[in-house]
């Protein structure tokens, strides 16, 4: 029997992804690329955006399709919003989303739409072993623009996200790439300070206060205002110390949220979780306490990707074959 295949589509702020995955959830095909940014910019204007992911997706999708026999694909899905919530829109998801909207019809199969924020859940729990086999789990979108804690549960096809905890202004990715920007550094330079982290090591240097957590939130404007004082004089040893309070605040607040919702898993995606630094020294931190577990997904399905989506539209599909639906 001939596989079946689902074409996914990303287009999120920084990276335009594609993937195709089989109905034995496989990835057949998967193609990222980050968004150029100009020297010394701190991000992209959404029409800039835009239009570089409308030059990139036609040839993404042309070698995509190359890769199976394409009769043998069964449907396209792809992310059209941020969130799964009623007023959630980015324009760089319509990108995507039209370029679905036309694959599907010139191949008259159907098309399944999700949030950005599910295929990080879904990609996530793709990259590990363990079934999903928790009622709910708790989840970290830790992206550049996003820094949440949620409550996931799944209705079968999609992911329900309960927003618990996280940041009251900008997020972690943010100020990370803020930092590595004054450092010289291009955007997006999150992993110029992993690097940096790993390769210097954190000396004990106390140029920063504690991020205090008030019930699952917290604010990181105050730490930007440290960061950006002391790198005058300490240049790279406060972004060193940067990555090891933000590893810090990320395990105290999986342990509270844990603890407060009686939810052992907690799960974290996006790429600031695919920084090598954060995840030793959570791991580190996590052996002194077994009350709860974090679990990140491989460094490749962390930052935004397709392969979540594609995922995601097989299962979609597997439920409307099961329904006689289609």
């Amino acid at each position: 029997m001939n596989n079946r295949y689902c074409i996914g589509i990303d287009t999120s702020n920084y990276k335009t992804s594609v993937a195709i995955t089989d109905d034995h959830n496989n990835i057949i095909f998967e193609k990222s690329e980050i968004l150029e940014v100009e020297h010394g910019a701190l991000g992209l204007r959404q029409s800039i955006a835009f239009f570089k992911h409308v030059n990139v997706l036609p040839s993404f999708i042309e070698e995509a399709l190359s890769k199976v026999d394409v009769n043998n694909i069964r449907c396209i899905s792809v992310s059209d919003a941020p969130r799964r919530v009623t007023g959630s829109y980015m324009p760089v998801f319509l990108a995507g989303y039209n370029a679905a909207k036309l694959l599907s019809a010139s191949l008259e199969i159907p098309l399944y739409t999700f949030s950005h924020q599910e295929g990080h859940v879904s990609a996530v729990l793709k990259s590990l072993t363990e079934d999903f086999s928790d009622n709910k789990v708790i989840f970290f979108h830790l992206s550049g623009g996003t820094t949440e804690a949620l409550i996931a549960e799944t209705d079968g096809i999609h992911y329900n996200l309960d927003i618990v905890g996280g940041t009251k202004d900008i997020s972690i990715g943010k100020l990370l790439d803020r930092v590595g920007v004054a450092l010289g550094y291009d955007f997006p330079a999150g992993k110029y300070i992993d690097e940096l982290a790993i390769n210097q090591k954190y000396n004990g240097s106390k140029h920063l206060s504690k991020i205090k957590i008030d019930d699952g939130w917290f604010s990181l404007s105050g730490t930007e205002f440290q960061v950006m004082k002391a790198i005058k004089s300490s240049y790279t040893e406060v972004a060193v110390e940067l990555m090891d309070r933000i590893s810090i605040l990320l395990f105290e607040l999986a342990k509270l949220l844990s603890n407060k919702y009686g939810i052992r898993n907690v799960y974290m995606a996006g790429g600031v979780a695919a920084s090598i630094y954060v995840r030793n020294k959570i791991r580190a931190l996590t052996r002194l306490d077994n009350s709860f577990k974090v679990n990140f997904g491989t460094p490749e399905l962390s930052g935004d990707n397709a392969v979540g989506i594609a995922l995601l539209g097989g299962r979609a599909l597997d439920e409307s074959i099961f329904n006689n639906t289609i």
